[in-house]
């Protein structure tokens, strides 16, 4: 699992949106999106900082979880429809709460 920490300084104003209205992705140092992989439609807007978010984390933040949380062959969907969370160890879903 990675730790995502937000930057209470980063100007949020400064991100260039993804051109695929249907992607949720912001635009990269490469011109790429970071999301779908697919170059901006267009000409990037002048004075936009273009500068990965793992360049600004320092690296002791970032935390990798080597084992993984859930085994995919047999993890149990949350019973909830409009869920998307699966059920933990203790009989409650990971996302909501409710139990199995």
């Amino acid at each position: 699992m990675t730790e995502i920490i937000f930057d209470e300084n980063e100007d949020w104003e400064e991100r260039i949106l993804c051109s695929d209205e249907s992607c949720i992705g912001t635009i990269g140092p490469d011109g790429k999106c970071r999301e779908c992989g697919k170059p901006y439609d267009g000409k990037l807007p002048e004075g936009k900082v273009l500068e990965s978010v793992h360049e600004r984390v320092p690296e002791e933040k970032v935390s990798i979880d080597t084992q993984p949380d859930d085994d995919w062959e047999t993890r149990v969907l949350c019973p909830d429809g409009s869920c998307i969370g699966v059920i933990g160890p203790d009989g409650k879903c990971k996302e909501c709460g409710k139990s199995l």
